[in-house]
């Protein structure tokens, strides 16, 4: 069964943020759009090109209302270590969360349990707390916060304007599609 629609499942993690240590939940999803990513671990080779990159796109990110997470089942003291020495990782402004249980890389269905580590999994969520967007990649591979950044303004855009559809590779701006039957067959 797909995740997609579902509602985040309760949890309770603590993150580093902003040079200090929160507590977080699932309300925090609530309210307004969240993009949560998953990855494998601190102090390794793709993860910190991948955050300093989201990193890159937060400022945009926070104009259109997204609240941006990272997490990995290291602690939160770790993430803190990690923030303190790595130059990429000190750009990372938005919460790191430390999912040492792996409860979170679970809930999300991302966790290799064999390795005690998650996959990369990337998630955006509405402001009722629905995973609208999900995309898991083998851990070999980096993702693109350009190609996100398209796909959460396509789901914002899809949220304000029910009935409507946005085609492939669209882009904020263009034209989209209002399925009907006189569409059938003209695509």
């Amino acid at each position: 069964m797909s995740l997609i629609n579902s509602t985040v499942k309760p949890f309770k993690a603590t993150a580093y943020h902003a040079g200090k240590f929160i507590d977080l939940t699932e309300e925090n999803f609530i309210g307004s759009w969240s993009v949560v990513m998953f990855y494998p671990a601190d102090f390794t080779f793709v993860c910190p090109t991948e955050l300093e990159d989201l990193a890159d796109f937060q400022p945009e990110f926070a104009k259109m209302g997204v609240n941006v997470y990272g997490v990995s089942t290291d602690s939160h003291f770790a993430h803190k270590a990690w923030h303190d020495t790595s130059d990429a990782i000190k750009k990372v402004n938005y919460p790191l969360i430390g999912d040492p249980t792996g409860i979170l890389a679970r809930n999300f269905e991302v966790m290799i349990e064999e390795e005690g580590m998650a996959l990369r999994g990337t998630f955006v969520i509405n402001p009722e707390g629905q995973i609208k967007l999900m995309e898991v990649h083998d851990n070999g591979i980096g993702r693109d916060a350009s190609e996100l950044m398209r796909k959460v303004k396509a789901a914002q855009y899809v949220a304000a304007h029910p009935g409507e559809v946005c085609p492939a590779k669209w882009t904020e701006g263009a034209a989209t599609l209002t399925p009907s039957l006189d569409l059938v067959g003209k695509i």
